[in-house]
């Protein structure tokens, strides 16, 4: 098989899908590997390290899309990107098509089979390709909403630890999945007051366990959101519901009666965010403010730490890119569980629940799309 890496477009995205390990995985398996010339650069990973793995480097994507079998990328691919896509190819990324209504039209029109990394589920419920990306962002949604409470970047300017004394900020976060946690984890150990907000009793009594004393776990309803936003210097939406818009936990007239200066940090904005008053940012222009209230929604936070992420990302995939190419999409979403959930839209077809029902669409489930 053909397997095409194209540089990512994407605002601020210096990731890239594969590594030169990964080149000399597939090739060994008798795999192709086409590579845009300067893709892994802003990972720290020169062209030639590609060619000597045996990677074929191209400086016209247009080639990389018209010979590949199956696109390897990170980020979703945009419009000029879905031109390029053609009728049975694969494609492998993160996706995010739930409030996408636009790129899922394009994807359908284009007749791919995409598999999205962010459904791609265990039988344990884990999200193996996720995972990697919501431990970056969960750690890094902390370090950001330090930064923004200092005062000359808007803040209230409270020292997230606190000083001998002096309070420390008090650290909200909606979700204990994996960001939940990571951020838990990190802005207790910078020594602030957290409360981590779930509707599973057993994973908050998991957390309740593994974290420090500083951390409360609380269930989530709406009192508790409410009582908490209010003291929140900073506030992390950390929801996920697999292939889903993010519900809207917390609604505009909530954000009114935070304090003023006080930061959001929107993580899961790539599924619509958690949060009524959150739009997408980049990298560029990261922060907004509304009603006294710091804003940080960038979609794809992962990619301001492009060369950890590369590395946790690949080392992920790259077992399931070999399963697609040795196998064929077909045969592999048939005998592989967890891939047919990743599969999102097939050959003009819905098939993914989720992403059905946002956009008010026929499901076609994957197994019968992959049996012709």
């Amino acid at each position: 098989m053909v397997i095409g890496v194209p540089k990512e477009i994407k605002e601020a995205e210096s990731r890239v899908a594969i590594i030169p390990a990964g080149v000399q995985a597939l090739r060994a398996h008798g795999h192709r590997v086409l590579i845009q010339r300067g893709a892994g650069v802003g990972s720290g990973l020169p062209d030639e390290t590609y060619a000597r793995a045996g990677a074929e480097l191209v400086g016209d994507p247009s080639m990389i899309y018209g010979e590949a079998d199956l696109i390897y990328k990170v980020k979703e691919p945009s419009p000029p990107e879905c031109e390029m896509l053609r009728e049975g190819q694969v494609l492998f990324t993160f996706l995010h098509l739930a409030p996408t209504p636009e790129l899922t039209k394009r994807l359908l029109a284009r007749r791919v089979v995409a598999v999205a990394y962010e459904t791609v589920e265990t039988p344990e419920g884990r999200k193996p390709l996720l995972e990697p990306m919501s431990e970056i962002a969960g750690r890094m949604a902390i370090h950001i909403g330090a930064y923004y409470l200092a005062t000359p970047h808007g803040g209230r300017g409270v020292l997230i630890g606190g000083v001998p004394g002096v309070p420390p900020a008090t650290v909200v976060i909606l979700g204990g999945g994996t960001v939940g946690a990571n951020a838990a984890k990190v802005a207790a150990g910078m020594g602030a007051w957290v409360y981590l907000l779930d509707v599973d009793q057993a994973r908050m009594r998991y957390l309740d366990e593994i974290l420090p004393e500083n951390v409360t776990t609380l269930i989530s309803n709406q009192m508790s959101i409410e009582e908490c936003v209010k003291r929140a210097d900073i506030l992390i939406g950390a929801v996920y519901v697999s292939g889903a818009r993010a519900p809207k936990l917390v609604t505009g007239e909530m954000v009114t009666l935070m304090k003023p200066g006080s930061v959001i940090v929107d993580v899961a904005v790539d599924q619509g965010g958690c949060i009524e008053t959150s739009r997408p940012t980049s990298h560029s222009d990261p922060v907004y403010v509304v009603d006294g209230i710091l804003h940080y929604c960038v979609a794809n936070m992962p990619g301001a730490f492009a060369r950890t992420s590369t590395f946790a990302l690949t080392n992920v995939t790259l077992p399931y890119v070999l399963r697609l190419a040795d196998s064929g999409w077909r045969r592999a979403i048939l005998e592989c569980p967890e891939l047919s959930l990743g599969l999102n839209v097939a050959l003009g077809h819905v098939t993914h629940p989720a992403v059905a029902e946002a956009h008010g669409l026929a499901y076609l489930p994957p197994l019968q799309v992959a049996k012709g």
